[in-house]
């Protein structure tokens, strides 16, 4: 078969091979078996679970992928990213990480630009601290701002000098910190929402808060020194606690014991007037009965403590001779024997 092609005349003719007359090469059958190849392996792609797959189609974003595995345009047409959205990222601050692990390693440069920072009263404070975020809105993240990660970078950065310049050296080192954490993550959300970033702040780790490296021995000098003062102060206020309320104790009771003893005696004095009074009603009514009662009383209450007494009637003679009442201790002898003892001295 003999194909003509028309020239500029009727004898131009152009003889063109047959099909079965072209040469057998077999690198071009290769060649084209490796595009085809290619063109079906550069037509999948898979998404890991924990990122999201950004589509862009000549460049211009068209949609984001699940995890799974996708079809694409391939010869450069469709173009994917795939940003790790469910991945916590970090930036650390005025120090580095070397190796992590189960003993982390940290590398022993100095950032001195990044850590060392102005407070509130004039002094010098060395802050090392950590931003733990996530990217939540992948378009944003990659199209939005041009470098996200060192935009984040510097807001951390500005909002973390400012709170801590509005604050006391005491204040950053001590009982500041949890505060100050807080107020630059809550600060830094807001910017990075302004400037739609697409990342979320997790958390802030105030990691290393110190006194800079020339003032540190001072400063060191100074918290011992309030340290002793404050142990000194517990110890008197311990011993204060251990003195003062048991003398106020001890107060107290002395002063329940009076009142007691004061109630008792008006209390008994009141009932001896009101007795007397009584007594002094019936003495009233029948005088010598109620004298001879008193008599008798009183007698049963004092001879019980006068001790043994031997009473006789003074004109019975008959015992005097066989009962030496003169020589007995505490006997009263009559008043006869007593004249007759006389006279016969």
């Amino acid at each position: 078969m003999t194909n003509r092609w028309p020239g500029s005349g009727p004898g131009s003719e152009i003889r063109l091979p047959r099909l079965d007359q072209l040469p057998k090469i077999p690198f071009v059958r290769i060649a084209l078996a490796l595009l085809v190849l290619v063109l079906a392996f550069s037509s999948f792609y898979t998404v890991e679970p924990e990122e999201t797959g950004v589509v862009l189609r000549f460049g211009r974003f068209v949609g984001v992928t699940d995890p799974g595995l996708h079809f694409k345009i391939p010869l450069g047409v469709d173009r994917v990213i795939k940003v790790p959205i469910e991945r916590q990222h970090k930036q650390e601050f005025g120090f580095r990480t070397a190796r992590a692990g189960i003993r982390t390693e940290y590398s022993t440069e100095d950032l001195p630009d990044e850590s060392l920072m102005l407070t509130g009263d004039l002094n010098v404070a060395d802050v090392e601290w950590v931003v733990q975020y996530r990217i939540v809105d992948p378009r944003r993240f990659l199209f939005q701002v041009r470098d996200p990660e060192a935009t984040l970078r510097m807001l951390s950065e500005a909002v973390m000098r400012q709170s801590v310049g509005d604050r006391t050296v005491n204040e950053v080192l001590t009982v500041g910190r949890q505060e100050i954490a807080s107020l630059v993550q809550e600060k830094l959300q807001a910017l990075l929402d302004q400037y739609e970033t697409g990342v979320h702040v997790e958390q802030i780790v105030l990691q290393n808060v110190t006194p800079a490296d020339p003032v540190r021995p001072s400063f060191n000098e100074v918290n011992q020194a309030e340290q002793e003062r404050e142990q000194k102060i517990n110890a008197a206020q311990s011993e204060y606690n251990k003195v003062i309320p048991r003398a106020r104790g001890e107060a107290q009771q002395t002063i329940a014991q009076a009142e007691g003893y004061a109630l008792d005696r008006v209390n008994r004095a009141e009932g001896d007037a009101a007795r007397f009074d009584a007594l002094y009603q019936e003495y009233q009514k029948a005088p010598d009965v109620t004298r001879s009662r008193l008599y008798l009383e009183t007698l049963g209450v004092v001879l019980p403590k006068a001790g043994q007494k031997v009473v006789v009637d003074e004109d019975a003679r008959s015992v005097l001779p066989l009962l030496n009442l003169s020589g007995a201790a505490g006997v009263v002898p009559p008043a006869s024997a007593r004249a007759e003892e006389g006279g016969g001295r």
